[in-house]
């Protein structure tokens, strides 16, 4: 048996999910990294710690075939999977009375939520028979976000997305509660990534990448059910949620609303 943790990455080419790849890869462990975006992807390989163990999967994460056919190659290849993060997730503003805007709001969900169903599915027969014969710790990751814990305006599609992966994971997680394999949800704040960096309004309790990745890490290798990172913004976050509608609406009709991008 590899003695290795193996961890396959989607969305790692950069932000969160190449944190998480340096955080890993730092403590030794083999990694399948899968990205549309396949220069930075092989520069992120290249620069790893054991940059020879990895395997890189330029991919779509919509394309299930080729998440599927990833998943089987890292398996194949590493005898196995102890850690899977579905990451990849996209972020545009979207404003429902623009009929334009389906087209956004359908590729938002089947990237942050059908994708995290496409990247899960090939690894938990494996990842069963794993955790049943006492081999390892396996862990699903879903990437959610504190956008998905109450509705943000001018980021219907996001919030909507965001709500919909920590519901799934939390069906996941009770579904597989008996088989020995963990479904852990993150739910970042604001986190200083190429996403975030567009937005034009006050981004409390920002957060650097890497030390995010640690945090998640941390919680990810003690089988948490939820966590919110950072912590501050969980208590905003409860805080959000017992907040009657009337006082949230009045309060947030009035923020700033993600900006709409101009679609080709």
């Amino acid at each position: 048996m590899n003695d290795m943790k193996r961890v396959f990455i989607t969305g790692a080419s950069s932000g969160i999910g190449e944190a998480l790849a340096m955080r890993y890869a730092e403590q030794g462990a083999i990694l399948g990294l899968a990205a549309r975006r396949e220069p930075q992807l092989r520069e992120l390989a290249a620069r790893l710690p054991n940059a020879q163990k990895h395997r890189v999967y330029p991919l779509d994460v919509t394309d299930a075939a080729a998440l599927r056919a990833a998943a089987e190659d890292f398996i194949v290849a590493n005898g196995g999977c102890d850690v899977v993060i579905a990451n990849a997730g996209i972020s545009r503003g979207t404003l429902t009375e623009i009929a334009d805007d389906l087209a956004v709001f359908e590729r938002i969900l089947a990237t942050n939520v059908s994708a995290t169903f496409a990247t899960f599915s090939p690894f938990i027969g494996t990842m069963k028979r794993q955790a049943q014969a006492g081999s390892r710790d396996c862990r699903l990751v879903g990437i959610a976000s504190v956008a998905g814990i109450r509705g943000l305006p001018g980021a219907a599609g996001y919030s909507a997305s965001k709500a919909a992966v920590i519901s799934y994971c939390e069906s996941l997680r009770v579904e597989l509660a008996r088989s020995g394999v963990r479904v852990v949800t993150i739910a970042p704040g604001y986190i200083d990534t190429p996403m975030t960096r567009v937005n034009r309004y006050p981004m409390p309790f920002l957060m650097p990448a890497p030390e995010f990745a640690r945090r998640a890490v941390e919680a990810i290798d003690a089988g948490v059910s939820y966590r919110v990172i950072p912590w501050q913004m969980g208590v905003v976050a409860k805080l959000l949620r017992l907040l009657p509608n009337a006082l949230y609406d009045l309060a947030f009709s009035r923020a700033p609303h993600k900006t709409r991008e101009p679609q080709p």
